[in-house]
């Protein structure tokens, strides 16, 4: 077993040699390198990268003790215009005012090749500029200059951070190829971090142990009393200890493609995560940080600005005990409580699990973040005898952790337990209601957090279908004129969309956007109802005509049957997917559709009903078409049953799609009796 254990590490070895044997370094850029027109393994790529290095290491400061840094360096071929958009380079950084990160770019130059030699443009100041984000964040921002299709540019940075417990995330692959990508750490025998890999390609790793010395210069002063004088001593102290270097290589990893219907492709993206977990300096106690999520929801409940503003209730008790007067159901007090949040406190737009002004201040502002909002809402429905705690999620944004760590999450929401389950809420959309949260935090699970310190995985994913039921009436003349009228009625989540579509817009710009959207209609006669009261599906409807619509050749009328709501292409093009399908929410789409026949015309082709199944019950499709006195009666369902498909169901959901759509596509051909 060992000798297969050494036989393993020495062909290891060997690969990482031999790659590194490449001499990757900066401003060594070769001829061949700016010759190279299209990427050998990917012709479609706009960019590539041709290397990156990085490494993290904790560095000792004799005023500060254990510090990060993290050095970078990278070299990128540009082969088309599209590509250009790599030459804009960002670090994020944290910029509060107990924590900076300091960023500083280097060696920045762009080659091109000029009458077959190497020009060289370095980058100047005016190309650096930092950008505030957040009252918590920064952007540090370069241009490189003098582009072109075919250039090459290098650059590196340097992050110092004042913390020895952050060691960066490190992505091996992107939106272009990799050409080669390594990533070291050096970590103190003081340190036990825990690292996780995603992503569906993996790097080559090699760990080594190398001893390292500290050294302490101590000064002390002796004398100074009566006569004698004061004398300053200086000391040596030499502190050995055991560094941990671990090398990360990739090596031709590919373009990360993004695929329809991914709700955020850095979920699966090769890269290495590291969080710590415990730390055992000499002389001191072990302490432990990130162990499982039971310990790091414990830490976050802990937080002055998290567990504690749950107990403050005296600033809103004499405005809702007015409102809970005769409210006596959980759904009452839930939607009394629901409101008054949502009327009274408006989101900043900031993200965040800690308050940032306090429920307090927030509710005396008007305005407050996610935890400000949401721990209020919390607080709120506890004192209305409701059985709530917050709920910690990852936005979709934020992507989806791999291991318990602190800075997983970036956000919450509350839940009420009831007997038949959480009810998830988040007052911070002006459109969400009960169990229908803003599109945002619907990213896998949450983690629930009860006062007595257990908490619990929460499914955040919705398992009610939301509905889009659309009935039109329209008939045709013999030149291909079609009128009609359009009722179309939408639950949940299509609700929301739809709000939200239409909000914030003039009802001539809304439209005009949904006459171009629609074949270039002529839209009159619009109504909207229950646009304001949430509970109710919002209703759309419209008299609309249109000369597009369909085709009149050789005296023959040619229809698709759903006019504007024809599904014409289809989603689902890979002969191989890579990342699970995510629709965000279970839906059905139903079409209850009369279509009036031109007198003089009759039906001489129509598409034949089918009756389409997924296995599993994941979905199906249902079209049916009938003659209705001087016209046809259409009926069409199509219908998703879960949020997220895997990738083992995706050959069937690609073939379901391609079915469908050539169903929905079918004409109805009208000719002349």
């Amino acid at each position: 077993m060992k000798t297969i254990k050494l036989f393993s590490l020495s062909i290891l070895l060997l690969f990482i040699s031999k790659v590194t044997g490449q001499e990757f370094k900066l401003g060594k850029v070769s001829i061949a390198e700016l010759q190279q027109k299209v990427h050998p393994k990917d012709s479609s790529a706009a960019a590539a990268i041709l290397y990156k290095k990085g490494k993290t290491r904790l560095e000792y400061d004799v005023n500060n003790g254990f510090l990060t840094v993290t050095e970078v360096e990278t070299r990128i071929k540009i082969y088309k215009k599209e590509g250009y958009d790599w030459a804009n380079q960002n670090v994020l950084y944290y910029n509060e005012s107990d924590f900076k990160e300091k960023v500083s770019f280097s060696d920045a130059v762009t080659y091109n090749l000029v009458d077959g030699k190497i020009e060289k443009t370095k980058l100047k100041s005016d190309g650096v500029f930092d950008e505030v984000v957040n009252k918590y964040r920064a952007r540090k921002k370069i241009t490189m200059p003098n582009i072109k299709e075919g250039s090459v540019i290098e650059f590196s940075y340097i992050i110092r951070t004042p913390s020895d417990r952050v060691i960066r995330e490190w992505d091996f692959q992107t939106s272009i190829p990799v050409n080669y990508s390594e990533f070291k750490t050096y970590i103190p025998e003081y340190y036990v971090f825990n690292s996780r890999q995603k992503g569906y390609v993996f790097p080559k790793i090699i760990t080594a142990k190398e001893s390292k010395t500290i050294v302490f210069q101590n000064k002390e002063r002796t004398g100074g009393g009566g006569f004698s004088a004061v004398k300053t001593d200086y000391s040596v102290q030499n502190v050995n200890y055991t560094e941990t270097q671990t090398t990360y290589v990739a090596v031709d990893f590919p373009a990360m493609k993004d695929e329809a219907f991914v709700n955020n492709i850095d979920n699966y993206t090769s890269s290495i995560q590291h969080e710590l977990s415990m730390t055992k300096f000499p002389q001191a106690e072990t302490k432990l940080y990130s162990v499982d999520w039971d310990a790091v929801v414990k830490t976050i409940y802990k937080y002055d600005d998290f567990g504690s503003e749950l107990n403050k209730t005296g600033y809103f008790e004499e405005d809702l005990k007015k409102k809970l007067e005769g409210k006596n159901t959980s759904e009452e007090k839930i939607l009394v409580v629901f409101n008054h949040v949502k009327e009274n406190v408006k989101w900043n737009d900031y993200f965040g699990y800690n308050c940032d002004s306090g429920v307090k201040k927030a509710y005396k502002e008007k305005t407050g973040n996610i935890a400000d909002i949401n721990l209020m809402l919390t607080a709120m429905l506890r004192y209305a005898g409701l059985t709530a705690n917050p709920v910690l999620v990852s936005t979709r944004s934020n992507g989806i952790s791999i291991f318990p760590n602190r800075t997983a999450f970036n956000y919450v929401i509350a839940a009420v337990e009831t007997p038949n389950g959480n009810v998830l809420l988040d007052a911070s959309d002006k459109f969400s209601t009960p169990n229908v949260l803003p599109f945002r935090a619907l990213n896998w699970y949450g983690r629930l957090i009860r006062k007595d310190g257990s908490s619990e995985e929460v499914d955040l994913m919705p398992k009610k279908s939301s509905n889009d039921v659309v009935f039109m009436n329209y008939s045709i003349d013999a030149e291909g004129k079609i009128t009609g009228k359009t009722r179309r009625q939408c639950t949940d989540y299509n609700a929301m969309i739809t709000r939200d579509n239409v909000s914030g817009l003039k009802e001539d710009e809304y439209l005009e956007k949904l006459e171009n959207k629609n074949n270039k209609i002529e839209i009159s006669d619009y109504s909207r109802t229950n646009e304001k009261d949430l509970l109710l599906p919002i209703i759309e409807s419209y008299s609309f005509t249109g000369n597009n619509l369909c085709e009149v050749i050789g005296g023959k009328i040619y229809i698709s049957p759903m006019l504007f709501f024809t599904n014409e292409k289809n989603p689902f093009k890979q002969d191989v997917r890579e990342y699970p399908v995510d629709f965000g929410f279970p839906f059905t789409d139903k079409y209850n559709i009369t279509l009036q026949i031109p007198e003089g015309f009759t039906a001489e082709v129509l598409p034949e009903p089918v009756v389409m199944n997924m296995e599993d019950n994941l979905g199906s499709f249902k079209f049916n078409i009938a003659p209705a006195g001087n016209g046809l009666q259409i009926n069409i369902q199509h219908q998703i049953n879960e949020a997220i498909v895997s990738t083992e169901k995706y050959e069937m959901l690609k073939e379901y799609y391609k079915n469908m759509i050539a169903k929905q596509t079918e004409k109805i051909v009208l000719k002349r009796i």
